[in-house]
């Protein structure tokens, strides 16, 4: 699953992913509306592909915990609204799926977003799990 051209863009609700890049930003399309809008050099903008969740050891990157959760949920969505969800209905999830993660580092507002970006790259169909893994299988 490659997350580096997913994008959380600061002040814009949802994700997007980068449709193509101009002399002063880029074009984005939100994943959720399927909207496409520019974005530009002085906006806040973070790629999925550089954000880690904080383990008892390291850090793990964003796609390897997406994952995760994908298979431990069989590629179904939460049973809960993360923007709604209690902080312990979140963590238990989040332990299942990701037993070491640094339960003194990774707050709650950690795992709501973790979760709510879960759910929209589910809905956007950018989970590839099962194709990768046979890339993986042929390549041995």
């Amino acid at each position: 699953m490659d997350l580096t051209n997913i994008l959380v863009i600061s002040g814009k609700p949802d994700l997007s992913e980068l449709v193509s890049q101009t002399k002063g930003g880029a074009i984005v399309k939100n994943l959720v509306s399927g909207q496409k809008y520019p974005v530009f050099k002085n906006d806040r903008i973070s790629s999925l592909g550089e954000i880690r969740i904080f383990t008892e050891t390291d850090e793990r990157p964003l796609d390897e915990v997406m994952e995760a959760i994908y298979k431990h949920l069989q590629a179904q969505p939460t049973a809960f609204d993360p923007k709604k969800a209690d902080s312990k209905e979140m963590f238990d999830l989040l332990a299942a799926a990701l037993p070491d993660y640094d339960r003194e580092r990774v707050h709650a507002s950690d795992a709501k977003k973790l979760f709510c970006w879960y759910n929209i790259l589910l809905k956007a169909d950018k989970f590839n799990v099962e194709s990768e893994e046979a890339e993986e299988k042929k390549d041995e």
